[in-house]
């Protein structure tokens, strides 16, 4: 089957952490490609991630609701799109314990919404960027395929999983050209500071306590932002609809001894380490098999996760005004300055 060709893409939360990273990445591999990045602007959307792409003249920037039926069908007829990439969501899980209405309409309802404006446009390869929280919790052996079944236990997973049965659906019965993407813990520049890596490098900056959850056993596995955008390029060209493909790090490592390797990074003691509460309904272990990426698409992580994390630290010492901008909600200010004529509905 001949590759995919993507000119006029749409994609959804790109001012965010994982997609701010793609637009840049698909604009740097496929000069031929235009970007329409539609994103709301919420807590973790920042339009500084994307700064200085707008003079390029293939990236245009509309702030807008993905639960916008008539906005998503506009943009897909007007600018011709071929193909869509959803990053928008809700991601953080803590925050789905403490309310998970959000999680449900940005992830669940916007998904539908999604698919149901591409269903009316035709012929829009759909792309839905999900995790593998889906899944659940692993033992101490064995790792997430494809064929393992969707366990969520969090409203934030469960939104995740919800939002795939529907592409499943969709592709199903209005034959909306759907692939799935499901990857483990994304690590890298741009991440919105609530996340474990980026918090625990700014807490250690400031000398303050680092809060690890339970016995901070929890193992994931991870990956750089820059291996899952690309993989995730290889899926929106060669993916086949209908399939889901995983994509992980291979870098499977506890939540402690994550704390320590950025401490040790930093010069900073074990001391600064405070054990929490653990969170209800905490899985205890994730572990992904790319195997099918890898045979199907040429899915290959090439970052190791001891050389992501060295860097991923040096980019928050080098970049300590952006974080100090996301933190105090001076960029909050900034998005509604600058964009809040942009709503396009």
């Amino acid at each position: 089957m001949a590759p995919h060709e993507m000119k006029n893409i749409l994609v959804t939360g790109g001012a965010g952490f994982i997609g701010s990273n793609f637009v840049r990445l698909v604009l740097e591999r496929r000069p031929e490609a235009r970007v329409v990045n539609l994103d709301l602007l919420t807590y973790a959307g920042n339009p500084e991630n994307l700064a200085g792409l707008e003079n390029t003249g293939r990236y245009e920037f509309v702030r807008g609701d993905i639960c916008d039926g008539g906005l998503a069908l506009e943009l897909m007829q007007t600018r011709k799109i071929d193909t869509l990439i959803n990053f928008a969501a809700e991601s953080h899980v803590d925050r789905s314990i403490l309310s998970g209405s959000d999680f449900v309409r940005t992830n669940t309802l916007g998904a539908q919404t999604l698919l149901e404006a591409a269903s009316k446009a035709g012929q829009v390869r759909f792309v839905q960027v999900s995790t593998d929280e889906v899944y659940g919790s692993l033992g101490e052996r064995g790792r997430f395929t494809e064929e393992s079944p969707l366990a969520p236990n969090s409203p934030y997973s469960a939104s995740k999983a919800a939002a795939d049965l529907l592409c499943r659906a969709y592709g199903r019965t209005f034959g909306v050209p759907v692939i799935i993407t499901r990857c483990s813990n994304n690590y890298g520049p741009f991440q919105f500071p609530e996340k474990l890596i980026p918090l625990m490098i700014i807490k250690a900056l400031g000398g303050e306590k680092l809060p690890v959850y339970g016995d901070g056993m929890h193992v994931r596995d991870w990956i750089h932002v820059e291996d899952h955008c690309a993989g995730l390029l290889l899926a929106a060209e060669r993916g086949i609809p209908g399939e889901a493909y995983n994509m992980g790090g291979e870098a499977e490592t506890t939540n402690v001894v994550i704390v320590k390797s950025i401490l040790k990074l930093l010069g900073k003691p074990e001391t600064l380490i405070s054990y929490v509460k653990d969170r209800p309904g905490h899985d205890r272990r994730y572990a992904i098999d790319s195997g099918k990426a890898k045979r199907e698409l040429g899915f290959v992580p090439i970052k190791d996760f001891e050389t992501g994390l060295r860097e991923t630290v040096q980019w928050y010492l080098a970049n300590e005004r952006w974080w100090r901008r996301v933190m105090s909600r001076e960029y909050m200010d900034y998005c509604e300055r600058n964009y809040s004529g942009r709503l396009e509905r």
